[in-house]
């Protein structure tokens, strides 16, 4: 058994433990990282990179057939689905170098390629290693969650971990979940050729604003994905390439292929918790507002801390956690400036409360300010007239946006910076955007705000006539 003696351990080489690693010893801290699986973790393997990369394919694909109000004589495409899974494949590859064992080792990091279990407070066993650190992080991340649905164990199925690894077009995919991993994949398959069908529970995209995901849902149907709310799963049944789906309402639905989409669970069952003192909710670690968890000298962040489940989420606690462990500077977390994002097309993007989340909360005080997609020029130009931005506002400073559109994951960033600042409405208002941009609706929805007390205010025109009197 090799003793390791060191600064700090980051338990887990997903984006947060990787960002906690590669910060701390280049500020000079010495640093052991622990990986049992995959290099890049979750994001880079099983997650966002590959979804995005699938989602372009499927773009690449939809093109074809989309430009008949522009001139462009739609055609079918020929799609290799194999050869969209190699790019998917590329994509990894091209981004892997900067998540590598070579690299964080090349930084000065010890990467030790072994799951970790506490042994003690501040002890980890990695397998032939006892490493005992000053400051110990869990960077875990988490897993796909599979419900105990009857008969889900006897048939075939896949999750997020590994649908990309299909390589042959499903002639139907049936997908159990309707959040944003369900209705992304949803999208992209269909895209590809695969007759779709999403079976969700409650309400499909259920979290976010009502009124904007009706947006994206309307344009998922029109492209032909059954989108089956109100059905929450009974029974599965069947085999490889005959796949039944039966609702607790009677429905049945089949297809060849599954997806179970419907959430996902901390990975802390290797890690001993319990020999640390460290405690656990329903939801990942407990932990307190600077990422401490019930023992004061081990942190948790990202998925495993048990909140927002987003890879940025994961880098935000990495920041916050490098200012704790190296400088000794007492941190806390925020949430109000936290973005996420739906990567369909449109996209469905929010920072803050949605509408009804502001009401509940501002009553009275709120204002709402909107945008329309087919008011701003460039949209109108590259036929993405569909979408529209809210702004919720309280003070004259900006508390939530929703935005549902072309870029809205983009454009969501902007309203994130001014919440984060506590910025003011002029602030965005007094932005200059190049013409023509999509970036353009962020000011005109700024403007939309002010337009009522510039216009329709009585007193402004008392006053502008007045000075118009006194003008030379």
């Amino acid at each position: 058994m090799e003793k390791i003696r060191t600064d700090l351990l980051v338990i887990g080489a997903g984006s947060g433990g990787l960002s906690v690693a590669a910060g701390a010893v280049q500020m000079g801290a010495a640093v052991v990282l622990l990986e049992g699986h995959r290099m890049g973790g979750d994001c880079l393997n099983y997650g966002c990179v590959p979804s995005k990369a699938l989602l372009a394919a499927g773009q690449a694909a939809h093109a074809m057939q989309a430009g008949g109000a522009m001139g462009v004589t739609p055609v079918v495409p020929d799609v290799d689905f194999a050869a969209a899974r190699d790019h998917v494949a590329a994509v990894i590859d091209t981004i892997k170098p900067m998540d590598s064992v070579e690299r964080f080792e090349g930084l000065g990091v010890r990467v030790i390629r072994e799951y970790g279990a506490f042994t003690g407070p501040q002890t980890v066993q990695a397998g032939d290693h006892e490493i005992t650190a000053r400051r110990i992080v869990i960077a875990t991340g988490s897993s796909p969650l599979v419900p105990p649905i009857p008969g889900l164990d006897t048939v075939p199925h896949y999750t997020n971990e590994t649908i990309f690894d299909l390589r042959d077009r499903p002639d139907h995919l049936l997908i159990v979940g309707g959040g944003p991993i369900g209705m992304e994949m949803a999208q992209a398959h269909r895209r590809l050729g695969c007759a779709v069908t999403v079976i969700e529970g409650a309400k499909a995209l259920g979290k976010d604003d009502p009124e904007m995901a009706a947006i994206v849902l309307d344009r998922l149907r029109a492209e032909g994905i059954a989108i089956e709310e109100d059905a929450p799963a009974a029974d599965i049944r069947g085999q490889a390439g005959a796949i039944e789906v039966a609702v607790k309402d009677g429905r049945v639905f089949t297809g060849t292929h599954l997806l179970v989409a419907v959430g996902r669970k901390p990975n802390i069952d290797r890690l001993n918790l319990g020999a640390a003192g460290i405690e656990t909710t329903k939801t990942g670690i407990r932990v307190d507002d600077r990422l401490r968890s019930t023992n004061r000298k081990v942190y948790a962040i990202g998925d495993v801390a048990g909140g927002m489940q987003f890879t940025h989420v994961a880098g935000y606690h990495a920041g916050l956690i490098i200012r704790e462990v190296l400088f000794g500077l007492p941190t806390k977390v925020k949430t109000a400036h936290i973005p996420w994002a739906t990567y369909t097309s449109p996209e469905l993007a929010q920072v803050g409360p949605t509408e009804a989340q502001a009401r509940a909360q501002h009553g009275d005080r709120l204002e709402v300010a909107r945008f329309d997609y087919r008011h701003n020029d460039r949209a109108i130009a590259t036929g993405q007239m569909t979408g529209a931005i809210k702004v919720m506002v309280v003070g004259g400073r900006p508390v939530g946006a929703t935005i549902v559109g072309h870029q809205a994951g983009e454009l969501i960033a902007l309203w994130s910076l001014a919440i984060a600042n506590g910025l003011k409405m002029s602030a965005v208002a007094g932005m200059v955007a190049p013409y023509p941009t999509i970036a353009e609706i962020n000011k005109r929805a700024a403007g939309a705000y002010f337009s009522p007390r510039l216009f329709d205010n009585p007193w402004v025109k008392r006053v502008v006539r007045a000075v118009q009197r006194w003008l030379p």
